[in-house]
């Protein structure tokens, strides 16, 4: 934007101060724009018409000598303004001065043009709010993606669809509540400033608590805190809310992100993979209407019964040239992680059901399209987990994959405090050794262990993932509002 139009736009507000009120508050907008077709039907085609008064963002403005149609834009859809010079000059003259951008109410009765376009034939405009920065060239959307996340005002003003991604989001978010409650969940809110971070193997933000002299961790996970609620004797509970884990960022992951997290007592893993199922398909067809769905050019099918693979069979699906004999090799597995560019020599210790898993991550992960289980996850890969009672080397765990990624986490809860100490101590030790996603020694959910966790199982659904695949967006910066993006060398954060 050019100095010129900033300043010719503020000359325009300097002249609307000095006739009044130039941010007035007193205009009542009645009906969206969307609802005008509706009330014209009702009016008999406009032969009982009655006044309608709307508002909203000009978007388009045409001059014709003694008439002018405005174009304003609500957050329900466009609409027409026809406004005559013998409605009143000094109106007419007003509005000839507004600009692209500006947010204008009008007061008029409906009618259709001779082209068949639904119309405000319109008694009164008034300027509401001045645009100083003009809207992105003919409102047709910011082109520059990076402007789009750090401006998303902007954006958001020009371009429907991508209000409709977020309107989405919020039909997901309502849907997935109502899931849980309708089954006798309790929604609970737990600490988002921990003493210490748990619940997840990730790196954690740390912060600084003033008036208690202490540091604290943004949560990367709400997983121990619910179990602490079954402990105390809720039956049930989820929560639907932000995390924070210090990583990277990429198109499918954000420093700070939305999960829902769902505990049950007296459930099991296999439970909750059926639970899971059918959360999934009922928020798909919620949302989408349907259980086919459009994505990045594809189709995603999320008609039941999901598919359910082991590591071994994800990989021998897309790899047919190994066979399962290969996959217990650990030289084989090494020799493969290393034609994938992957660090072996560091996963030279690990078992083979760790390396199995590895591969899988770098050669078949991507390949999961449809929603697909995976089971048998290693139980070194899974400290929260039970182990399998058949394979103690296992974990009783799942995680959904759907086009390529992780959706949903789940597993039977470890519920033994003795295992659970061990376990901690192992985590506290990779820590010690400099991994900085291993878990700390949370004493505190011991002690609650030892006064007597139910049999339950957890999972944790990332619901921007699942935004993403709904809105058919490629990247998690389409569905959050606001995103976090580096610095730019202008000076801007």
């Amino acid at each position: 934007m050019s100095d010129d139009i900033f300043a010719a736009r503020q000359a325009k507000l300097a002249r609307r101060r000095a006739r009044g009120d130039a941010y007035p508050n007193d205009f009542r907008r009645e009906h969206f724009i969307s609802e005008l077709a509706g009330i014209f039907a009702a009016d008999e085609g406009g032969d009982n018409a009655r006044e309608v008064a709307v508002a909203g963002r000009l978007v388009l403005k045409r001059e014709m000598g003694k008439a002018m149609f405005l174009t304003l834009r609500d957050s329900s859809a466009d609409g027409q303004v026809y406004l005559r010079k013998d409605a009143g000059e000094d109106m007419f003259a007003a509005a000839a001065e507004l600009d692209l951008g500006d947010i204008i109410g009008a007061r008029g009765e409906l009618f259709n043009t001779r082209t068949g376009e639904l119309t405000v034939r319109a008694s009164q405009v008034r300027l509401l709010t001045k645009s100083l920065r003009p809207p992105p060239e003919k409102f047709h959307g910011v082109a520059d993606i990076e402007t789009r996340y750090r401006r998303r005002y902007v954006s958001l003003m020009s371009s429907p669809r991508e209000r409709e991604v977020f309107v989405a989001r919020a039909k997901l978010l309502r849907h997935l509540r109502a899931f849980f409650d309708s089954r006798g969940y309790v929604e609970a809110e737990t600490p988002i400033l921990q003493p210490l971070p748990g619940g997840a193997t990730a790196r954690p933000f740390v912060t600084e608590c003033n008036a208690l002299d202490c540091d604290f961790y943004l949560r990367v996970a709400q997983e121990l805190h619910l179990k602490r609620l079954l402990v105390g004797g809720f039956d049930r509970v989820y929560e639907m809310n932000r995390v924070f884990r210090n990583e990277g960022v990429s198109a499918r992951h954000n420093p700070e992100f939305t999960m829902l997290e769902f505990n049950a007592a007296y459930q099991t893993c296999e439970d909750f993979m059926s639970l899971t199922e059918e959360m999934l398909h009922s928020a798909v067809t919620a949302v989408c209407g349907k259980e086919k769905i459009p994505y990045q050019g594809g189709v995603l099918d999320f008609s039941r019964p999901f598919a359910r693979l082991s590591p071994t069979q994800a990989i021998l699906r897309a790899q047919p040239q190994w066979n399962e004999s290969q996959l217990n090799d650990r030289n084989f597995i090494l020799a493969q992680l290393k034609e994938f560019d992957a660090d072996a020599s560091a996963m030279n210790g690990d078992s083979v059901e760790v390396l199995r898993f590895a591969l899988f991550e770098h050669c078949a992960e991507d390949s999961l399209m449809n929603p697909t289980f995976i089971t048998d996850y290693p139980a070194a890969l899974s400290p929260l987990a039970k182990q399998s009672a058949a394979n103690p080397s296992l974990a009783e765990r799942f995680e959904l994959f759907a086009a390529g990624r992780e959706l949903v986490n789940g597993f039977s809860e470890q519920n033994d405090p003795e295992t659970q100490s061990r376990v901690f101590r192992e985590q506290s030790k990779l820590r010690d050794a400099g991994d900085g996603e291993a878990m700390h020694y949370d004493a505190d959910y011991i002690r609650a262990l030892e006064h007597g966790l139910p049999p339950n199982a957890g999972g944790g659904l990332g619901v921007d993932r699942l935004t993403m695949l709904l809105t058919d967006t490629p990247s998690i910066r389409d569905v959050i509002f606001f995103p976090q993006l580096r610095a730019r060398g202008d000076g801007e954060k």
